[in-house]
C-alpha cells in the first residue's frame, strides 16, 4: 500500500537495511573491469556528536559518489576517524576517563549518525588512526623517512606551556597565552623530531600550477606558505670583528639597499647572545622577547620593540657607510639567517620601528606616476615595484632590473650572491602528549638514537597511565620508557614524544586503499590502481597545513619506494565546502543558548526555562561552544535524513555559507510532500520509469523537452559542483511534471518517463526518497543500481528564442520568436510589443538592428 504523505521514519531504515543486506558500497578494485572513481571527505575527529552543519560536506561528497556509480563507475567512497589528538586528553583529564574509551566512545555515536544519514560508504574499510593496526605502519613510515634522511632531531625553539608542561604549535598560542591553560608562553630550545618537508619546497611549488581542479584562492594559499622567493645573500661586514667578518642577510629586495638604516637581528641571534652576557640591558629584552608567541599573527600583532646592539656594519655598496645594529623581536631566528636590513621607506614593519626609534628614512623606489622632487613617505611604507632613485648606479632602473643588477654587484664586490629562499621550514613533528602515535626511537648511552626493529612494531601506548597532574604521562609512567636497546642490548630509554596528530591524516587515504594489509602500510597495486583521490571535500581551515603535508607524504613514500604514483598528487580534485550557520543566542545573564532552549512567546524570544528575553546575536557557523547547532539525530527524527541532506545543498552555492533557518527546513520538507505526490499521482498500471514516450506529441512531447533539458542541467551541475543549481533545476521539473495532465496513453507514457528520470535524478540526493519513489512507479531492482539516464539531443534543441529589446541602449521588453525567425518578422513583433510601443511614444524610429537570434536595437530619436 502506497503511503499517502512520504514517511522517513518507515521509508529510511526500509532502505538502508536494504543497501546493507546487498553491502552496496563495497568498492571493487583492478579486477572491476570499471573505471576507478575515489571520492573522500576529510574524516573526523570523533569528539562527540554530530550536528546538522558537520553534514553538509559528507553530503557533497556522497552525491558525487552516488552519481559516479551510476554512471558506471567503481567507486571508492570510505570512512575513518582522526582519533589521537589533545582533545581526548583533556577529556580524560577533566571526566576521569580514559582517553580510548572517550574516543571509541564518540565513534561509536558518531559511526550511527552517519549511517543515519544515508551515506553510500565502503564500512568495510573503516579505520581510525589510534588503532595499533593503524599506527605500527605509520611508525615504519617514520623509520623509512628516517633511514631516508628524511626524519631528524635537532634542538629547536618551540613554544612552551609552563603550565601544561608541554610543546604548543603556533596555533594553540593565543595573545602569548596557552590556548588551554592561559599561562604566558615561553620560549624553550628542546630537542625534537623533524621532517623535512623543506627537501620538496621546489617541487610542491612547482605542482601547484597542475592542480587545476583545486581552488585559485588554495593554491595561493599553498604557495605563500611555501614562499619561494628570489632575491640575494648579502654579507655587511662587521666593523668590530670580535663577533666575525660579516654578517649575512637574505633579501628580496636588494633593489632597496640604498634605503638602508638599520639591521636587526633575532633575540637569539649568536652576535645578541655574546652581547647579552655583558650587558644587562640586552639580556633582560632577550628575556622580554622569551615569553612572546612565534606565530607571524603574535608577531604582527605585538608592539614592535628593539635594542642598539652598539655595533656597526658598513654598507656593501659603500665602505664609508656605517649602519647601526639592533636586535628587534619581529625577527626570528628560524626565518631566513636570524637578520634582516631595514630599510623603512619600503616595508611597513620597518618603517614603524624606525619611526619609533628615530631611524632614517630614505625614500629609494618611485611609485608610478609620482615626482622624485616631492615624494615623501609618512606613516605608509611604498611596497611595490618602481623606479629606483637615491641610489647612485641604481637610479633610473625599474624594480626588476634593478634586482638583478644589485646582484651582479654583490657578486662583483664578494659581498653577496643571487639567492633562493623559502618561508617554508621543516616540519617539527614531536608532541610531549601521551594520546599520539608513538616515536619508535630508543634512546641509548652508548649508541644514541636508535630505531626499533620493525619486526617489534607496533610500540604500543600503555594502558596504565595518569592524567592527575600536568605534563607528559609517558615521561611519568614509571615502567613504559625502559626498554633495552636493540642494537647493543644495554638499558635504554624509550622516546616519550609522541606524533602530531597531521602525520596521521598525511596518508590516511593511502590505507583506505588496501586497510586489510597487515605487513605493509598498504598494498602498491591497490593505492596505484585507487590514486589519486579524485575527489577530496573539506574545509577551508585545512586549506594550507594537512594538504601541503599529505603532498608531501605522498612524494617522500614514493621516493622512499613504499608506491609508484605518476605525478606525486594525492588529490586530483578539491572542494571547499561552506559552513552552515546559525543565529546565536544568548540568556539574560550573558550565557550561551541552544535553539532548544528558547522559544517564542508573543513575538518575542525568550528562554524557555526562565521566561526572560533573550538576545538574538551573530549568524555564525555552527559551534558547540556557541551551542548554535542543531543535532542531526534530533533533525533526521523530525524530518528525516533526505531533509537534512536536500537542505544543505539547497540556496547556497556549495563554496558558500547556508543558514539555517525554520522556514527553510519546513520549506524542504512540504518540497519533500510535493515531490512524493507528484510521483504517486501517476495512473495505475502506468508505464514503469525505464519509459521512452518516442510517439509524443504536442504537449506530451513539451513534457519530455522539460524531462530531458532539466536531466542536462542537473548532469552540467552535479559535474561542476554546483549542487544548489541542480536543486533548483529538480524544483521546476517536479513543477512542470505537477501541472500536466496527460489526456491520452501517449501523454501518460510521457509522464512516466519524465517521473523516471526525476527520481533516478534526484538519487544521489535524497536516495531514500528515491528509492521510494522507484518502488511505487514499478522500477526493477534498486535506484542504486539503476544507470544514470541520457539526455536525448534532439530534445534538447531549442525551437524558439528570446530576444531582448532595447530602446537608444536601454533594456525595454523581450519577446519570443522562432528560431532563425526572418528579420522582418523580429521587426515586426518587437515595434507593436506594448513596452516598445511605450518607449518610443512621440519619438522617431530611426533604426532597428536585429542581432539573429540574439538581440534587437532600437534608435529613436
Amino acid at each position: 500500500m502506497t503511503m499517502s504523505r512520504y514517511n522517513p521514519r518507515e521509508a529510511e531504515p526500509k532502505w538502508q537495511s536494504a543497501w546493507a543486506e546487498r553491502d552496496a558500497f563495497r568498492a571493487g578494485g583492478p579486477e572491476s573491469g570499471k573505471p576507478k572513481y575515489y571520492v573522500l571527505e576529510m574524516f573526523p575527529y570523533p569528539s562527540g556528536r554530530i550536528h546538522v552543519g558537520h553534514s553538509r560536506n559528507y553530503t557533497m561528497g556522497d552525491v558525487v559518489a552516488r552519481y559516479k556509480r551510476a554512471r558506471g563507475f567503481d567507486v571508492l567512497h570510505p570512512m575513518g576517524w582522526d582519533a589521537f589528538g589533545l582533545p581526548a586528553e583533556n577529556a580524560a583529564r577533566d571526566r576521569g576517563v580514559h582517553p580510548g574509551k572517550w574516543t571509541y566512545g564518540n565513534i561509536d555515536v558518531m559511526r550511527k549518525q552517519l549511517q543515519r544519514l544515508g551515506l553510500a560508504l565502503d564500512w568495510s574499510r573503516e579505520i581510525a588512526t589510534c588503532d595499533p593496526a593503524y599506527y605500527r605502519h605509520q611508525q615504519a613510515i617514520f623509520l623509512k623517512f628516517w633511514e631516508n634522511g628524511l626524519a631528524y632531531r635537532k634542538t629547536a625553539k618551540v613554544n612552551w606551556d609552563p603550565v601544561d608542561q608541554t610543546v604548543l604549535a603556533n596555533e594553540q598560542v593565543i595573545d602569548g597565552k596557552g590556548w588551554r591553560s592561559g599561562a604566558e608562553v615561553e620560549q624553550r630550545e628542546l630537542d625534537q623530531w623533524f621532517f623535512k618537508i623543506t627537501q620538496y619546497a621546489d617541487v610542491l611549488t612547482d605542482a601547484i600550477e597542475g592542480l587545476d581542479r583545486w581552488p585559485d584562492k588554495v593554491r595561493t594559499m599553498q604557495s605563500n606558505w611555501i614562499g619561494r622567493s628570489r632575491g640575494a645573500e648579502v654579507r655587511f661586514p662587521l666593523t668590530d670583528t670580535r663577533f666575525g667578518e660579516t654578517i649575512d642577510v637574505f633579501t628580496t629586495r636588494p633593489d632597496t639597499l640604498f634605503g638602508a638604516s638599520f639591521l636587526a637581528l633575532a633575540p637569539d641571534h649568536p652576535i645578541v647572545k655574546a652581547l647579552a652576557k655583558d650587558n644587562p640591558q640586552i639580556e633582560a629584552f632577550c628575556q622580554d622577547c622569551a615569553r612572546m608567541g612565534t606565530t607571524e599573527e603574535e608577531i604582527e600583532k605585538a608592539p614592535k620593540k628593539g635594542i642598539d646592539l652598539g655595533i656597526k656594519v658598513r654598507h656593501p655598496f659603500d665602505e664609508s657607510w656605517e649602519i647601526p645594529v639592533w636586535s628587534a623581536n619581529f625577527v626570528l631566528s628560524g626565518y631566513g639567517t636570524g637578520a634582516i636590513f631595514g630599510s623603512p621607506a619600503g616595508d611597513q614593519r620597518d618603517l614603524d620601528f624606525a619611526r619609533k626609534y628615530g631611524l632614517p628614512v630614505n625614500p629609494v623606489v618611485l611609485p608610478p606616476n609620482a615626482d622624485a622632487a616631492t615624494h615623501t613617505i609618512e606613516d605608509e611604507a611604498f611596497t611595490g615595484h618602481g623606479t629606483i632613485y637615491n641610489s647612485r648606479f641604481l637610479d633610473g632602473l625599474e624594480t626588476p632590473a634593478a634586482i638583478e643588477r644589485a646582484i651582479e654587484e654583490l657578486e662583483k664586490l664578494d659581498l653577496g650572491k643571487g639567492a633562493t629562499s623559502y618561508r617554508l621550514r621543516d616540519w617539527l613533528v614531536s608532541r610531549q602528549r601521551y594520546w599520539g602515535c608513538p616515536i619508535p626511537i630508543v634512546h641509548c648511552a652508548d649508541c644514541g638514537a636508535v630505531p626499533v626493529p620493525e619486526d617489534q612494531l607496533p610500540v604500543v601506548l600503555p594502558e596504565d597511565v595518569t592524567f592527575d597532574q600536568p605534563s607528559n604521562p609517558l615521561e611519568r609512567h614509571p615502567t613504559w620508557k625502559n626498554t633495552d636497546c636493540p642494537k647493543c642490548g644495554k638499558p635504554a630509554r624509550r622516546e616519550t614524544d609522541t606524533l602530531d596528530t597531521f602525520v596521521c591524516s598525511s596518508w590516511y587515504f593511502l590505507r583506505f586503499t588496501s586497510p586489510w594489509t597487515g605487513d605493509a602500510p598498504f598494498a602498491p597495486a591497490e593505492a596505484e590502481h585507487w590514486m589519486p583521490v579524485d575527489q577530496y571535500v573539506g574545509g577551508i581551515e585545512h586549506a594550507i597545513l594537512h594538504l601541503l603535508y599529505a603532498r608531501f607524504f605522498t612524494r617522500a613514500l614514493n621516493d622512499c619506494g613504499l608506491m609508484k604514483l605518476d605525478g606525486g598528487e594525492p588529490f586530483a580534485g578539491l572542494f571547499t565546502q561552506g559552513m552552515v550557520t546559525h543565529e546565536t543566542y544568548k540568556s539574560a545573564d550573558d550565557k550561551w543558548l541552544g535553539p532548544d532552549e528558547i522559544e517564542e512567546r508573543d513575538g518575542t524570544r525568550v528562554e524557555i526555562a526562565t521566561g526572560k528575553p533573550v538576545t538574538v546575536g551573530a549568524i555564525e557557523k555552527m559551534s558547540k561552544s556557541k551551542k548554535n547547532v542543531v543535532d542531526l539525530d534530533e533533525f533526521i527524527e523530525n524530518y528525516g535524513a533526505d531533509a537534512a541532506r536536500w537542505f544543505v545543498l539547497s540556496d547556497s552555492p556549495p563554496e558558500r555559507d547556508v543558514e539555517y533557518t525554520d522556514s527553510g527546513v519546513e520549506g524542504v520538507w512540504r518540497f519533500i510532500q510535493r515531490l512524493w505526490t507528484t510521483v504517486t499521482s501517476l495512473p495505475g498500471g502506468a508505464p514503469g520509469p525505464a519509459t521512452i514516450a518516442a510517439d509524443a506529441t504536442g504537449d506530451a512531447l513539451e513534457i519530455r523537452k522539460t524531462a530531458h533539458k532539466a536531466l542536462k542541467s542537473v548532469t552540467d551541475s552535479i559535474e561542476g559542483f554546483r549542487f544548489n543549481s541542480a536543486v533548483a533545476q529538480v524544483h521546476d521539473l517536479v513543477n512542470a511534471l505537477r501541472k500536466f495532465e496527460p489526456s491520452d496513453a501517449a501523454g501518460v507514457a510521457a509522464k512516466a518517463e519524465g517521473l523516471g528520470i526525476l527520481v533516478r535524478m534526484i538519487a544521489p540526493f535524497v536516495p531514500h526518497l528515491a528509492e521510494e519513489c522507484w518502488s511505487v512507479l514499478g522500477g526493477e531492482g534498486l535506484v542504486i543500481d539503476a544507470a544514470w539516464p541520457e539526455a536525448d539531443p534532439a530534445l534538447l534543441v531549442e525551437d524558439t528564442v528570446t530576444l531582448p529589446i532595447q530602446v537608444n541602449g536601454k533594456r525595454r521588453a523581450q519577446i519570443d520568436v522562432a528560431k532563425g525567425a526572418p528579420e522582418d518578422v523580429v521587426k515586426a513583433l518587437a515595434l507593436s510589443h506594448d513596452g516598445v510601443v511605450r518607449a518610443t511614444e512621440g519619438l522617431t524610429v530611426r533604426k532597428v538592428i536585429v542581432v539573429p537570434d540574439r538581440i534587437v536595437n532600437i534608435v529613436v530619436g
